[in-house]
């Protein structure tokens, strides 16, 4: 099978690094298969799912000037409607605001209420604060010279 964006291809691991591993493909090319396109799951140490002489199955993503880019996980055949653990949806948000994303949502109070017990809440902390600041500077008269 020749050397394709898009095929599979069996290889073998001829080195180890950091970010991936080189594969030798058929034709005597090699190219990098990267530390993210290794596995299905985070890729931490990358000896841990390969070693220099493994014969592996990858797919060709890219070639450019000459760099192949590889993929292990987007060789591996999975079932339809298998989705991989990086493409599921996250669940659905429960919280308060699930009815206002539908263009459902009904104010439970007016805003003529709400603007009312904002007054009222404001006024209430503006005494609380003049009461505090006044008992700091020693009673109504400020301060005496």
């Amino acid at each position: 099978m020749s050397i394709q964006v898009g095929n599979k291809v069996q290889g073998k691991v001829t080195g180890i690094t950091n970010f991936g591993a080189f594969v030798e493909l058929p034709e005597g090319k090699t190219g990098l298969v990267h530390i993210s396109e290794v596995a299905n799951s985070y890729v931490k140490d990358i000896n841990e799912h390969l070693k220099v002489g493994d014969e592996v199955e990858v797919k060709i993503l890219s070639e450019k000037d000459g760099k192949i880019a590889l993929s292990i996980k987007k060789a591996i055949e999975r079932p339809e409607g298998e989705a991989s653990s990086f493409t599921k949806r996250p669940p659905q948000r429960q919280g308060r605001f699930d009815n206002r994303s539908k263009g459902n949502f009904k104010p439970t109070e007016s805003f003529e209420d709400k603007m009312a017990r904002f007054l009222k809440v404001s006024e209430e902390n503006l005494s609380s604060l003049k009461r505090n600041t006044e008992t700091k500077r020693g009673g109504r008269g400020g301060r005496r010279g």
